[in-house]
């Protein structure tokens, strides 16, 4: 004796609804893929000898204290970066909040000033490892409405 499936009205739209779901799921896997293979990794750049671009902004954060004072804090945003050893970097740091921060990289002898609403961009090489400050001039300590201070890690 044979048997049959019927397929119903209310069959069709679950396998609509199979069908679109399989197809979603293979076109984000290729594009995953795709993205994955064009995104150099930080030691990709440094073996290549390729320069690698980081972005910063300048931020601040402002409260009124219990006084009824305003307080105000700047920083470097992201507050830490990283690259690998004998990578060129190029820092790119557009200046969002505060008139100006000239800074420093200590150690590495690299400095440069970031102001409102401009881009500043110093290029280096990373050639030892270690951890290196990111030093606002303006803003050293808290009594300057810092420290605005980030860090640049370098690694083997």
């Amino acid at each position: 004796m044979a048997s049959f499936f019927v397929i119903r009205p209310k069959h069709l739209r679950y396998m609509k609804l199979g069908v679109a779901a399989l197809l979603i799921s293979g076109a984000a896997w290729l594009w995953y893929e795709q993205e994955e293979d064009s995104v150099p990794t930080m030691g990709a750049a440094a073996a290549s000898g390729q320069e690698r671009t980081i972005h910063l902004v300048t931020g601040e954060f402002k409260a009124t204290g219990p006084d009824g004072k305003t307080i105000e804090a700047y920083r470097w945003d992201p507050g830490t970066i990283y690259a690998k050893k004998g990578e060129t970097i190029r820092l790119s740091i557009f200046g969002v909040n505060g008139a100006s921060h000239p800074f420093i990289i200590d150690g590495l002898n690299v400095k440069g000033e970031v102001k409102k609403g401009q881009e500043t961009v110093v290029t280096f090489k990373a050639d030892k490892p270690g951890v290196y400050r990111i030093i606002c001039m303006t803003h050293p300590d808290i009594a300057h409405n810092g420290p605005m201070v980030g860090y640049l890690i370098v690694d083997e």
